[in-house]
């Protein structure tokens, strides 16, 4: 290609040195291209395998219907946050329930229904919940409901469960290094035009990265140390960190999932502060 160029080139240049006396060129002499390249497709291996495939293997891996479709969510752990200062804060005691709704079509607004609870040395750190209208936490109902767009900090990861739905499309970009893995990169674009960027491991098409502007910033979460339960298809990542514009906030270590529970509205209208750890 290089060759080609610079013959090209060399031939233009000659071209503008002709004067009005000289002979014209009675042959023309054919130079052999090679096909441009999208810049889209620059840097991808395997580039027949476009976004659409690739979410569909990433379904696959994940635990297929199971992961696409699975009602609700319920994990444990704990999570330590990190402060400006270098310091840090360890809740031992971490939950979060989600019930899915059936549809997406903004990535990052809030729907379905969910709550999240933080402890440290048995003192409540963290309670916030929304039941598919409204937010509560401590207090109760956040009356200023403005307070439901804090969520788009939050609403992200869901966008690959719908990311086939009507509607929405599935771009790929350029591979990337994910925590030294090859990773296959796509950005989804929700009915809303909302984008959010995907990053799966080439070799097990399990989910590493998921990036997405929010109104505190460039939003990216890393995912790791999958682990699975006897009797159901789910591989779900032990180790989520979370940054905003490339500073860490926060470090999730998951050690149990549960898969399609049944839980009730009350459990995401929060009434009173519990005294103790609800899960």
């Amino acid at each position: 290609m290089k060759r080609a160029v610079t013959a090209l080139v060399s031939a233009l240049a000659l071209i503008g040195c002709q004067t009005l006396t000289d002979p014209p060129l009675d042959q023309e002499t054919v130079v052999e291209t090679a096909p441009a390249v999208e810049l889209v497709e620059a840097g991808q291996v395997n580039p027949d395998l476009n976004g659409g495939k690739i979410i569909a293997l990433a379904h696959e891996a994940a635990g297929g219907e199971t992961f696409v479709s699975p009602g609700s969510l319920f994990l444990s752990g704990h999570n330590t946050i990190y402060e400006k200062d270098g310091s840090s804060t360890v809740w031992d005691q971490y939950a979060m329930w989600r019930v899915f709704a059936d549809e997406k079509s903004d990535a990052h607004v809030a729907n379905g229904k969910v709550r999240i609870e933080g402890w440290s040395e048995g003192q409540l750190a963290l309670l916030l919940s929304f039941d598919g209208e409204a937010t509560y936490n401590q207090s109760g109902r956040m009356e200023d409901q403005s307070a439901n767009a804090m969520w788009s900090n939050n609403f992200g990861f869901g966008a690959i469960r719908n990311a086939l739905d009507f509607g929405w499309t599935q771009t790929r970009r350029s591979d990337r290094t994910i925590d030294g893995k090859p990773a296959y990169m796509v950005q989804l674009t929700d009915p809303e035009s909302g984008k959010t960027l995907f990053g799966f491991d080439q070799s097990t098409m399990q989910i590493l990265y998921v990036g997405f502007d929010t109104p505190r910033g460039w939003h990216e979460r890393r995912y790791s140390d999958y682990f699975s339960k006897p009797g159901i298809n789910w591989q779900q990542a032990g180790r989520v960190r979370l940054f905003y514009d490339g500073v860490m906030s926060n470090e999730a270590i998951w050690t149990d999932f549960q898969v399609g529970a049944d839980y009730s509205d009350e459990t995401f209208v929060i009434e009173t502060v519990p005294v103790e750890p609800s899960f």
